[in-house]
């Protein structure tokens, strides 16, 4: 009878247990949610400044770890295997230090300050009526999501914009690291009826997840940022809000081996009508447009 009376007693000791855990949870989630009373008044306050919601707005603010990035320094066999697998004559120029150059009759590639960019169009004459061919959006994407699916699987397309004119089509790749996109991770490139013809990047290679989280601010008070930077731009036209996310961005890095640089969460904030992408600190509040 007392094994069944302390079995009762320890089996009452672990529910009231798990409930004040299940509570301090809830607790702790909801100190790091949106109310509705709060989503509420930004609403109304970004209406009374001509600004207008037109998404659902962050409502979770957790603390936050920092990415570990390595600086803007690469694997430059592996680069060359990438941009000229299977050419011949390729011919390495003469540079001052950290800054490289390979060419052959059709492509240049040049490495410096941290940039890579692939110039594939030196082959083309521009006076063949194909030059001024238009290609499409669609087929733009194909060529260049299968050139990410071989050597980059691990970056997202981002943006699609026609450019010079219509002739040709820029995309915007960015690195996704645990569902969250490395904005300063970026490969850009620009097709046309020929297929590439250029290709622009810069990435640091992710070293994981910092040791301790930060407090960041909540997603009404960045809007609230947000719509004192844009006060003025609103009072001559109104502002529609379409969209809201949190990145990851190294803000200052070098191109020297064996570096470490933080890269800080980002509230990114888009507008209709604009490509520009408004990012501001999730750590300090501070606007970076």
């Amino acid at each position: 009878m007392e094994w069944e009376r302390a079995k009762n007693i320890i089996l009452v000791a672990f529910i009231l247990l798990n409930l004040g855990l299940a509570g301090l949870l809830f607790m702790e989630h909801n100190r790091y949610t949106l109310t509705t009373d709060r989503i509420s008044t930004i609403h109304t306050v970004l209406s009374e400044n001509n600004i207008n919601l037109y998404t659902a707005p962050m409502r979770r603010f957790a603390p936050m770890r920092h990415l570990e990035l390595s600086g803007f320094y690469y694997d430059i066999p592996a680069l060359l295997e990438i941009f000229f697998y299977g050419a011949e004559n390729v011919i390495q120029e003469e540079t001052e230090e950290r800054h490289y150059r390979f060419k052959t009759d059709y492509s240049l590639l040049e490495i410096s300050n941290g940039f890579i960019f692939f110039d594939n169009s030196l082959g083309l004459c521009e006076s063949r009526n194909s030059f001024y061919e238009q290609i499409s959006q669609a087929d733009a994407v194909k060529i260049s999501d299968e050139f990410i699916e071989t050597h980059f699987p691990d970056f997202v397309r981002e943006i699609v914009l026609d450019a010079y004119g219509g002739d040709g089509v820029q995309v915007v790749y960015r690195q996704k690291y645990r569902g969250q996109i490395i904005l300063s991770n970026e490969i850009e490139f620009l097709i046309t009826a020929h297929g590439i013809q250029w290709v622009e990047l810069q990435f640091g290679r992710v070293i994981g997840h910092s040791a301790e989280s930060r407090m960041i601010f909540a997603p009404d008070e960045i809007l609230i940022t947000f719509m004192q930077r844009m006060r003025h731009r609103a009072m001559e036209n109104p502002i529609f809000i379409t969209g809201m996310d949190m990145v990851y961005l190294i803000e200052y890095a070098s191109d020297h081996a064996g570096q470490v640089y933080p890269a800080v969460p980002f509230y990114r904030i888009f507008i209709m009508g604009d490509d520009s992408e408004f990012l501001i600190n999730a750590y300090t509040n501070a606007a970076s447009f």
